[in-house]
């Protein structure tokens, strides 16, 4: 075996406490080199009495490793373990003190699950686990109100520029909850709604007001009281990372400089604080000289954005907020942040924006989930550009997957089109078999789904501003088939609860094609999902447990007398096949 690649750590993604009972614990060997490992686990106080062998399983494989997890329920919810593996005749064991040919005397050397601790454990809300979101970018949605139109409002469904209004507020939200609850989503994330000179709102110059252009607090609060009789969560947006150049603070250090008692409130330069030859002498968002970079780690700052969040939720009931840029604020202010958030509503729910690996937010003391951009290029890059084989697929799927523990897996916030790159339909040249495939994969997949608005009837639109075209109402130019399919495949997840939480595992992979067969797995139900994304039919094939397996969609049941299953697939086709086991 080769020793060199084997690797287990005693922390985070590699031994976690999984619930108060629960314990999971992961190893990586190289790809195809270890044929079986055991997780050898007992109390260190009487090892005699109380260990036990679990077999591990091997749960995924990228291109180079292989890993390895086993659940395990300590008795006295603390044990210490090691690692027996196994290739051909060969038998090694691996310790905290490392690798040995034979058994340790244990349990001294050995790793160390230590004691679980509810307090410690990641714990996002329970509703957000069961969450199928939908995001809505306010000024394309709907206009409610006329009256609050800001100068120069274009009409509905023009192209939109990166300077367009549209009118779109709060009460044309209200007056299409109707069409989320027909749709079938349980939560909303609002793009920014406080006042900002933009469309966008990511340039905000007054914290504590509704942009007039939208209505006012008492219309959110309205909002919010009828999303909530519908049984659906609302999520708003928070940018504390930067500000506007309008923000008063900035305007006073513009006006005052070091005499200004808001000069430590950024990251300055130096006096005069200006923009020359398109380059500023402060810190901003990107190289945005109107979005200059808020000082979080300075006290008044950090109680003046934590009030304000504190404040908009005591005032109006919403459930939680998703960071903009929220890599690039410090680790202490997003610790105060979600000790205040909680100890307003303890099933807040806190989304940061992250397009990277998210780890040392996700440790239970910041974030409950992230913005899974990671997997949205992956799922596009397969079903929508076709520049991976299954096998790639599958190998980058997994390798996204053993980047966090299981519960953190089960709320990544998962998306295929947002106001920040192409829609799901451009990217799929307008191909709705494709389109439907990448939709079945989010809905069926480890994490939370979230519906851009418009993706559900076909809407198109390129890079930004071409993303935030105007939501489509005429139902004239809506593709009814795909809102009948997303309303039944929101359904389907909402409806089965190994969907959310259930074991994710990819069972077949080409190397060479486009055929993927994968399944969700828990001690009451089985799901596979089964892909063709070629062009042309195809019939697949896979070993299964005979009986009791049906269409999951047309319920339409499957017989494999023989323990395998045949599906026979359409070209850019799928079928969701289910089977009860209890």
């Amino acid at each position: 075996m080769q020793l060199e690649s084997i690797y287990h750590s005693p922390s985070h993604r590699w031994a976690y406490a999984y619930d108060p009972e629960t314990f999971h614990l992961r190893l990586r060997t190289k790809r195809k080199d270890v044929e079986r490992v055991v997780a050898i686990a007992g109390d260190k106080y009487d090892w005699d009495h109380h260990c036990q062998e679990i077999e591990m399983d091997h749960i995924a494989a990228d291109g180079l490793h292989d890993y390895w997890e086993a659940v395990i329920r300590p008795e006295f919810k603390r044990f210490s373990y090691g690692f027996r593996l196994h290739s051909g005749e060969e038998t090694i064991w691996l310790t905290e003190e490392g690798f040995s040919s034979e058994q340790p005397a244990p349990a001294g050397g050995y790793f160390e699950g230590h004691y679980i601790h509810a307090i410690d454990l990641f714990d996002a809300p329970q509703w957000a686990k069961e969450a199928v979101f939908y995001q809505i970018f306010p000024d394309r949605f709907e206009n409610g109100d006329a009256s609050n139109d800001p100068e120069g409002t274009l009409p509905w469904g023009e192209k939109p520029e990166r300077d367009s209004f549209f009118g779109g507020d709060l009460q044309g939200i209200i007056n299409r909850i109707g069409h989320l609850s027909e749709l079938g989503v349980n939560a909303v994330y609002l793009t920014p709604i406080f006042r900002s000179p933009s469309n966008h709102k990511y340039d905000i110059t007054d914290y504590r007001e509704v942009d007039p252009q939208f209505g006012d607090k008492e219309l959110l609060k309205k909002l919010v009281q009828q999303c909530h009789e519908r049984g659906i969560r609302v999520v708003m947006d928070a940018v504390f990372n930067h500000a506007s150049e309008q923000f008063l603070p900035f305007q006073d250090v513009l006006e005052k400089g070091e005499q200004s008692e808001y000069k430590d409130w950024f990251h300055l330069g130096g006096f005069p604080v200006e923009v020359k030859d398109g380059v500023s002498n402060y810190d901003t968002f990107g190289f945005y000289g109107h979005m200059p970079k808020l000082n979080t780690a300075n006290p008044d700052v950090k109680q003046y954005l934590i009030e304000t969040a504190i404040n908009w939720m005591k005032d109006t009931g919403i459930d939680g907020w998703r960071l903009d840029v929220a890599n690039e604020v410090d680790h202490h202010f997003w610790r105060d942040f979600r000790k205040a958030v909680k100890g307003v509503n303890k099933d807040a729910f806190i989304i940061g924006e992250i397009w990277s690996d998210s780890l040392r937010w996700l440790l239970g003391d910041q974030f409950d989930s992230v913005m899974n951009y990671p997997l949205t290029e992956l799922m596009l890059g397969f079903f929508a550009d076709r520049k991976l084989s299954s096998a790639q697929f599958a190998e980058h799927a997994n390798k996204l997957l053993m980047r966090y523990p299981q519960q953190t897996n089960e709320t990544l916030f998962n998306l295929l089109s947002s106001h920040d790159i192409p829609r799901l339909m451009t990217r799929c040249e307008g191909n709705v078999g494709r389109v439907k495939q990448a939709v079945v994969y989010m809905m069926t997949t480890m994490g939370l789904p979230c519906v851009y608005y418009g993706d559900e009837f076909g809407l198109d639109g390129g890079d930004d501003p071409d993303c935030r075209k105007c939501m489509i109402w005429n139902e004239e130019d809506q593709n009814r088939d795909l809102f009948d399919f997303y309303k039944l495949i929101i359904a389907l997840r909402k409806e089965h609860a190994v969907l959310r939480s259930g074991r994710f595992r990819v069972l077949s992979a080409q190397a060479d094609g486009g055929s993927l067969i994968y399944e969700r797995l828990d001690d009451n139900e089985h799901f596979t999902v089964w892909i063709n994304r070629s062009d042309e039919f195809v019939e697949l094939q896979h070993p299964m447990i005979e009986g009791g397996w049906q269409d999951a969609l047309t319920g339409e049941g499957i017989d494999n007398p023989d323990g395998k299953l045949v599906i026979g697939l359409e070209p850019n086709g799928y079928r969701i096949v289910w089977r009860k086991i209890k």
